[in-house]
């Protein structure tokens, strides 16, 4: 079957050869019985490539089943999938199948399944196996035929190095491997993806598609899509909606993208990148402030290896004794100041370490100057802590308790 008709069958979008070898791939893979692990961000659609390998293989009249492991809670998901008996435990009022008892014949999709507990991760490696399971609260083994097909946006290899994953199991669901390229791998077929969003939405609601220029259209695959096709299609539906014009310019199309930051900063672990105190904002505050004054000092020695180069030059020049001046008003360090009168034509002595290193060698203490940076934003603003803590990059109830913290009447 022609990969051409099996997009149009199935609805997908796009030409890039990452993801016609992926289609490639579930066709060759889908009149087996062979239990397929595919891998992909989340919103790539990983789902539909069940779909197809379920409705091209030889039990597409029987049942087809889609599980989110991560969405079920850790007590229940063994009943859920293999059935219990009545009484097994509390609220067990009566038995039940699981969803390998009714898909008998018929193929599961495990969708999230590096979400999935060790001890459930155990139960699934016997049915892959030997096709065996065992209710929960039974000793009864019972025999099903279901085909698996396992999804996750997880590195499963990571999990297995931090123990949790079975590396068994990993080996066992990875015999046909296949890979949903990300939206930003596919850059070509961004374009074609919104065109047939915003014409779906057009005839769902009887107006005009949008349609984008020739920038914005670039700008549009530029776009990093940390959502994949899940984000675009909520774009290109909330530009339908709410743009002012039915062509869209790149301005225009700024309104509706997220601003992206290109942040390199050195990241602490936790939660979004924050450490448990929630300090990722005032970090960021104190490695300006680092940076800052680096660059003050590269400056500053800019100057003195002018002067040195040319002793009358500061004698010349009141302008740059004023620079020179305005620089040491920086809190700079010892070893980078002048160790003569700058306003007396004499041969300029600096440090030799400067010649050696960049390093700040004196020590600063990081509470005093977050300190300094907070009065200096209070009086920036005439007190207006809102104003203050948004120049900060904090938010006001953290600028409340520093505020406390250090003991700042303002």
């Amino acid at each position: 079957m022609e990969l051409q008709s099996i997009k149009n069958r199935f609805g997908i979008i796009g030409n890039s050869p990452a993801l016609n070898y992926a289609l490639q791939v579930a066709v060759q893979v889908a009149n087996t019985d062979l239990t397929v692990l595919i891998a992909g961000e989340s919103g790539v659609g990983k789902e539909a490539f069940s779909h197809i390998i379920h409705s091209l293989s030889a039990r597409k009249h029987n049942p087809f089943i889609a599980v989110n492991c991560g969405a079920i809670p850790e007590g229940t998901i063994d009943s859920e999938l293999f059935g219990h008996e009545k009484g097994s435990f509390t609220g067990a009022v009566d038995a039940r199948k699981g969803y390998f008892e009714t898909v008998n014949g018929g193929t599961i999709f495990l969708d999230e399944i590096g979400e999935m507990p060790l001890g459930t991760q155990a139960r699934l490696l016997r049915v892959l196996e030997s096709g065996e399971f065992i209710r929960v609260g039974s000793s009864k083994v019972q025999k099903t035929d279901v085909r698996v097909i396992a999804a996750t946006n997880k590195d499963l290899l990571q999990l297995v190095q931090q123990n949790k994953f079975r590396e068994d199991l990993y080996y066992r669901l990875s015999t046909v491997p296949i890979r949903v390229p990300s939206l930003r791998d596919r850059q070509e077929d961004i374009p074609l993806l919104f065109r047939k969003f915003v014409i779906d939405f057009a005839e769902r609601y009887k107006t005009t598609p949008v349609q984008l220029d020739d920038e914005a259209r670039q700008r549009l695959m530029n776009h990093r899509f940390p959502g994949n096709i899940r984000e675009l299609k909520n774009l290109a539906e909330q530009i339908s909606v709410l743009a002012s014009e039915k062509s869209i310019s790149i301005k225009e199309l700024g309104r509706f993208l997220p601003e992206t930051s290109d942040n390199r900063l050195p990241m602490l672990s936790g939660a979004n990148g924050q450490d448990s105190h929630g300090f990722s904002n005032e970090r960021d505050i104190l490695y300006k402030l680092f940076f800052d004054m680096k660059r003050d000092v590269t400056e500053l020695k800019k100057l003195f290896l002018e002067v040195i180069q040319n002793p009358n030059l500061a004698h010349q020049d009141p302008g740059f004794i004023k620079e020179v001046k305005e620089l040491q008003t920086h809190d700079m360090p010892s070893s980078v100041l002048v160790t003569s009168n700058i306003s007396n034509p004499q041969p300029v002595v600096v440090h030799h370490d400067i010649y050696d290193h960049e390093e700040v060698e004196e020590s600063l203490n990081i509470m005093d100057k977050e300190r300094e940076l907070i009065i200096k934003a209070l009086k920036k603003h005439r007190s207006k802590r809102k104003d203050a803590a948004l120049d900060l990059g904090i938010s006001e109830r953290t600028l409340y308790r520093k505020l406390k913290e250090y003991d700042i009447d303002q």
